[in-house]
């Protein structure tokens, strides 16, 4: 709606304007991207039509676009989808290397493809876990254990509270937290130049029995997000009492004041095995097509919607995370709600950097799901995973071993 306002004021059809930019984005970013794009226009004189594209089937239509030779000048990308749209050839490399010089270093070196950077960063994710400060309260804690132990003994206290609702929310369709879990017990995934799967390592083991065990107590809904309609009005009822999320979440809650008041949640770090670690993330970057036929001004719209004002902007509006170090020192950002992320930002998980690994934490995830469900055993499943993964990962191996792949 947004972006069709601001194309089209009045609100009849826009004619294309041969010379304008296009800027495809998903979710909020699509949505309220046309609230940055004035002040852009009215500096350069060069207009851009946005479009917003929904999450289900935007990896699709992207690889439509790439294949038909109608990419958008500039695509904002998840961080794990930039080395995959780098290997087909559908991504110019970063022309200007100072949009890349205030970032987070291990956001940026994730990117990294082939020796080469294809994408600026534009808002960081990482996770925390969202809790009702009420509930915690009701069981004697002004905020959750940040290790597992304490997390699992506060999570049955909840319990024994409130024996039909649960403590935690870990949709079994959503890789995010069981790899936290992994991030903050120290596993590495992947072995051998990133060719081999390990995840019967001791670390990883000890983080699914944990995700896991979670589920056997009853202490968290073995559910899937297409079972769990409106988490947010389960939240606000008390159905589950800590969510692990992203800030995309700070302003759904925000939307919903009239049914759970701002005073009756807060963030804290997501625990580990013995206090807080690294975790993953889900992070938004900004990047340009290799068929744009105006690099210059694509450059340029990039380095305005990453800029610290632009970055603080969308903060303001959507509760997306500034990628600029610099923004960080903004008033704006000083709150409680957020020093949890900025404390986490200070020590990312650094993911594989290879195009292989969105699928691996898809696979990995289904797997885990057949433990939580009792289909397969704990080691049946840390088996299965490397087995699985080992496939996904067969042809690197061979590119790898011919020289072909660093």
């Amino acid at each position: 709606m947004l972006a069709a306002i601001a194309a089209s004021p009045l609100g009849c059809a826009p004619r294309r304007d041969a010379a304008a930019l296009s800027f495809w984005a998903m979710g909020y970013e699509g949505d309220y991207a046309p609230l940055l794009i004035p002040a852009f226009t009215r500096a350069t004189g060069t207009t851009v039509d946005v479009q917003s594209l929904p999450w289900t089937a935007a990896h699709e239509k992207l690889l439509t676009a790439h294949a038909g030779g109608a990419m958008p000048d500039v695509v904002m990308l998840p961080n794990g989808w930039v080395g995959e749209f780098a290997m087909i050839d559908a991504l110019s490399p970063v022309a200007v290397p100072a949009l890349l010089a205030d970032n987070f270093p291990g956001v940026v070196a994730g990117m990294r493809q082939r020796g080469r950077d294809y994408a600026v960063p534009w808002s960081v994710a990482p996770q925390v876990q969202f809790y009702r400060r009420d509930l915690l309260g009701e069981v004697g804690y002004d905020a959750p254990p940040t290790d597992w132990d304490g997390w699992r003994v506060m999570g049955q206290r909840l319990k024994r509270r409130a024996p039909d609702d649960y403590a935690f929310l870990m949709l079994l369709n959503w890789w995010d937290t069981l790899f936290t879990f992994a991030a903050q017990a120290g596993a590495t995934p992947l072995v051998e130049n990133q060719t081999r799967a390990q995840f019967r390592s001791p670390a990883f083991r000890d983080a699914l029995a944990f995700y896991v065990s979670l589920f056997q107590e009853r202490l968290a809904p073995p559910v899937l997000s297409t079972e769990m309609q409106d988490p947010l009005a389960a939240f606000a009822q008390g159905y589950f009492a800590v969510y692990p999320s992203g800030p995309s979440l700070l302003l759904d809650l925000h939307r919903r004041a009239d049914q759970i008041a701002p005073e009756l949640w807060s963030t804290a770090r997501m625990p580990g095995p013995d206090g807080p670690g690294r975790v993953s993330g889900v992070s938004a970057s900004l990047c340009v097509s290799a068929t744009t036929t105006n690099p210059t001004a694509a450059w340029d719209l990039v380095r305005h919607l990453t800029s610290g004002g632009s970055e603080l902007r969308f903060q303001r509006l959507i509760g997306n995370l500034p990628a600029r170090v610099s923004a960080w020192d903004a008033p704006q950002l000083a709150t409680p709600l957020l020093a949890p992320f900025a404390e986490q930002l200070r020590a990312p998980a650094v993911d594989p950097n290879i195009v292989e690994w969105e699928r691996i934490r898809l696979e990995v995830q289904l797997l885990a799901e057949k433990a939580v469900r009792g289909v397969l055993t704990l080691d049946e499943a840390l088996a299965a995973m490397d087995v699985r993964v080992d496939g996904l990962l067969a042809k690197r191996r061979a590119l790898v071993a011919a020289g072909r792949l660093a």
